[in-house]
């Protein structure tokens, strides 16, 4: 007994070439041989070989292959893949013509399934595709109640491992090494006009806007939607201070957008009681030009005495609440749908205080040929 099994070199190759011309003589070949090899070659019982120094002999010796390899043949891999029932087998690491006769025999196997099976060659790149169901497992204070059928649980989603939770943010130091940061921002914006004149514009833009006082400082503060804080620091300046979210982000750039605006419309010294007079006129020039533009559009449009537009369409009547856009009116489609957008009258003043009431009307008023019909 000895090595190498392929014949190829060392003592196993030596003892063939001395050997191998008696017919006394026996070759066991104990498994596996590469194509290519001595090995393979006297397989096949060749009356003559060729020795290690060139010179070539005749094959005398019997040659006999007997496997003794720990490898599974034929049936018992199709035994296994039986079992398991994948949907890709990769056959390597073996002769070609081997593999080609299992990949057709377990092409048959796998007939009534879909099952892609290959055979790749040396270095050659295969692509497999999964699709898995993820699990993920509900902790902490998610799992203290049991979430109705098609209820949404909402949570940060943790991979750890190949395991996925879901917990709440306040639980991530708990359950994981992992934890959470607030950022908090700051910007000043120059700002020389009254304080009032932003609350003013604030609230016609905003549904939340509280006015309070700074316990620290003792300065006017705005809350808007309980998100964002503006600050009269100063004469000169105004700051802005939230905690960074998408909407607070978003919040946050209007009201800056807002105050610059004021700086470029309102002049630099004013007195409050000026620009909230020009808040009014604007209000009023709005208020005109919303009328104007109803009118045009339905022709018969009356102010109630709440305030309310009274708008007469084909004698359906309906009220218009100028503030919310909001209509009660007893016919179904003018109720359901509103007459102008609930943005409209907040918005409408910050587009009109510039343009003078005469253009203003003008523009606003579409070129309408027939009145507006609701059945």
């Amino acid at each position: 007994m000895a090595s190498p099994g392929g014949l190829q070199s060392g003592l196993s190759r030596q003892l063939f070439d001395m050997w191998c011309s008696d017919k006394k003589n026996s070759c066991v070949l104990p498994g596996y041989v590469v194509e290519g090899t001595l090995a393979k070659t006297i397989m096949t019982e060749p009356k003559e070989v060729t020795l290690m120094n060139g010179l070539t002999a005749p094959l005398n010796m019997q040659v006999h292959y007997i496997s003794f390899s720990a490898h599974a043949d034929s049936a018992q891999t199709s035994a296994f893949l039986e079992e398991l029932n994948p949907p890709n087998i990769i056959l390597v690491h073996g002769e070609a013509n081997a593999m080609g006769r299992l990949k057709q025999k377990l092409m048959s196997q796998f007939a009534d399934r879909n099952t892609k099976i290959l055979t790749p060659k040396n270095c050659q790149s295969v692509e497999m595709y999964f699709n898995t169901q993820k699990m993920a497992k509900t902790i902490g204070t998610l799992a203290e109640k049991t979430p109705e059928v098609g209820e949404t649980v909402s949570g940060l989603l943790v991979k750890k491992g190949f395991t996925y939770q879901i917990m709440a943010p306040d639980d991530l130091h708990v359950f994981s090494q992992l934890s959470t940061a607030n950022i908090t921002q700051r910007i000043t914006i120059p700002y020389s006009g009254a304080f009032s004149v932003i609350q003013h514009r604030l609230r016609r833009i905003y549904e939340s806007v509280e006015q309070s006082v700074d316990e620290e400082s003792g300065v006017p503060t705005l809350q808007v939607h309980e998100c964002i804080t503006v600050k009269h620091e100063s004469e000169k300046h105004i700051s802005l201070h939230w905690t960074s979210d998408p909407i607070s982000d978003m919040v946050s750039d209007s009201i800056v957008a807002l105050i610059l605006n004021i700086n470029r419309n309102v002049p630099k010294i004013m007195a409050e009681s000026d620009a909230i007079k020009i808040e009014e006129e604007n209000e009023k020039k709005a208020e005109k030009v919303m009328h104007t533009l109803l009118v045009s559009l339905f022709g018969d449009v009356k102010v109630g005495e709440n305030g309310k537009l009274i708008i007469n369409i084909d004698g359906n009547v309906a009220e218009l609440n100028k503030e919310s856009g909001e209509v009660e009116s007893e016919n179904e489609g003018l109720r359901k749908g509103p007459l102008l957008h609930p943005s409209l009258p907040r918005n409408l003043e910050a587009w009109m205080q510039d343009a003078p009431i005469d253009n203003a009307a003008a523009e606003a008023t579409p070129n309408v040929s027939a009145r507006q019909s609701t059945k």
